[in-house]
């Protein structure tokens, strides 16, 4: 069975993608949250609308701000208006974005007008969402001097963290990671390469349940999991052992 692309994965990586073009991905997503990122990610509107997808909300605020003498009014559904962006919106804007808030202080919708972010350290509270976390590591490579963000207190995301960390370095592009203290060196360019998506195990998880509770002995195989997976539901696979 041909389980589509890890979401997370495919979110990380088409941003990655559209920093460095040299980049080509295959088996991405078909979930909704990457199918918006895809189309916004090649639309050249003035007004981009990412509907319900959330990741594709916090991941675009920071890759838009990146885009120099580009302006653009991001927005989503009504109930994505009604998600907060401060935080990541705030820590954009220390570094030197540009971005305001069209309506509602602290939500979407947003004006974005991209350009050359010169300032490189920041520091936020360990404990927020983890994609606002991402959006910064993704990008900080553009940054005119890289990035150097501490989270203050105990993280709570790590495996999402430690995936965006490791598709960065998968890339060639130099990070560290030591205690709280996260730094993305500047890279203007990537060599060619390709990186096929690795399925989702969360999708997985479901097929694991038929074989466990199969009472005949069922034998199915998964196609394009790694051992060595960057996806926190990959301990799935060790959790079923046991039943």
């Amino acid at each position: 069975i041909i389980i589509t692309g890890s979401k997370s994965e495919s979110n990380r990586l088409l941003l990655l993608q559209a920093l460095f073009p040299t980049l080509s991905i295959q088996n991405i997503s078909n979930a909704d949250d990457a199918v918006l990122m895809q189309k916004a990610l090649s639309s050249d509107s003035k007004i981009i609308d990412i509907h319900h997808a959330g990741t594709a909300m916090r991941f675009l605020t920071a890759f838009l701000a990146t885009q120099k003498d580009r302006e653009v009014i991001l927005t989503g559904s009504s109930r994505m208006q009604e998600r907060p962006v401060k935080i990541l919106v705030d820590v954009l804007n220390q570094l030197g974005a540009k971005i305001t808030y069209l309506e509602k202080d602290g939500f979407p919708p947003l004006k974005i007008e991209g350009t050359i972010i010169d300032k490189n350290k920041v520091t936020l509270k360990a404990n927020i969402s983890s994609q606002y976390i991402s959006a910064l590591l993704l990008i900080g490579a553009k940054l005119k001097k890289g990035l150097e963000l501490t989270l203050v207190g105990e993280i709570t995301s790590i495996p999402y963290i430690k995936m965006t960390v490791g598709f960065l370095n998968s890339l060639g592009i130099a990070t560290t990671f030591n205690e709280n203290t996260i730094k993305v060196q500047h890279h203007s360019k990537i060599s060619r390469q390709k990186i096929t998506i690795e399925s989702d195990w969360s999708s997985a998880s479901y097929f694991y349940s038929i074989v466990a509770l199969s009472t005949i002995g069922t034998k199915i195989s998964l196609k394009s999991f790694y051992n060595d997976s960057l996806q926190g539901d990959s301990i799935l696979a060790e959790i079923y052992r046991q039943f």
